[in-house]
């Protein structure tokens, strides 16, 4: 029993489970606004079943397809996945569990989220293999958190909305943006060992000015998320105080460099929480 105690506690360790905090409020808020209030016991149970098992299926591949790379990492070195603690085919059985999980989960929300799971897990597997050819790895790993609204509205309505495609959109961009500024950290290591990233390719100041610009993005795109969705002045103050907490996160940046871990888990945690909480108190 303690074994499998101690082996599901590196698995949760691998993937971070409790990061899932960054896309769940998301999902959730799309299914709020699709059903205009409460979805149902049904969908909460299914929408968190999908939501942590895609992004478990995710970072399981990112994990086991870097081993190269986080080996010689320091930052990453002493991950589950490369010192030993998990061997390759627990990842394997892992990645395949978390995958049948979200395609079963998929089939019984409804036939376009089953369709659409499969096209969905080949994006999740693609963010690893990008960032060892393009720079534009960081919008792959937007485009994962940026399905999550998607796929709740898909769970509600049966459709995609154009509303849930600002919203999703705003998601993208904000992973995105919030990815540069942990990239930092590692902008000496990929350029040692010829990864792509946009820090390692235009260094920090156009990284950091880049990712104004796609936070900039991601405003304006929730904004159009809240006129297209006819959401009223709850809503607005969400976009509002995101504004406010994005900005919070660049100027820690800025300041510090020692800063970016508080500014990417801290700020981007509360941000999600806070905009589900007002969204909430928008619809009912």
């Amino acid at each position: 029993m303690n074994n499998i105690k101690t082996k599901l506690a590196h698995l949760s360790e691998m993937v971070m489970l409790k990061h899932s905090i960054f896309s769940l409020p998301f999902i959730f808020i799309a299914m709020l606004v699709a059903s205009n209030g409460w979805f149902g016991w049904k969908l909460l149970v299914l929408g968190t079943l999908a939501a942590i098992s895609a992004r478990n299926f995710a970072m399981g591949v990112n994990r086991y397809l870097d081993r190269d790379i986080d080996i010689l990492n320091p930052r990453t070195k002493d991950r589950p996945s490369v010192d030993g603690r998990i061997s390759n085919l627990t990842m394997q059985i892992f990645i395949l569990v978390n995958g049948v999980i979200f395609i079963a989960v998929a089939y019984f929300i409804n036939p376009l989220a089953f369709k659409l799971s499969f096209p969905i897990l080949a994006i999740l597997g693609a963010y690893t293999l990008f960032k060892r050819f393009s720079s534009m790895a960081h919008l792959i790993l937007g485009l994962t958190l940026g399905l999550a609204p998607i796929a709740g509205v898909v769970a509600v309505l049966g459709d995609i909305t154009i509303w849930s495609l600002y919203l999703a959109g705003g998601v993208l961009f904000w992973v995105a943006g919030f990815d540069l500024l942990y990239s930092l950290q590692d902008i000496e290591f990929d350029k040692k060992n010829g990864l792509h990233s946009i820090p390692s390719q235009f260094g920090v100041k156009n990284t950091m000015l880049i990712a104004k610009l796609f936070h900039t993005i991601t405003i304006m795109l929730w904004a159009m998320f809240v006129i297209s969705a006819n959401l009223g002045i709850w809503a607005y103050i969400a976009i509002f105080l995101s504004a406010v907490m994005l900005t919070y996160e660049h100027y820690l940046v800025n300041r510090d460099f020692t800063k970016i871990d508080k500014a990417f888990f801290t700020v981007n945690g509360y941000l999600g929480i806070m905009f589900f909480i007002l969204i909430v108190l928008e619809v009912i």
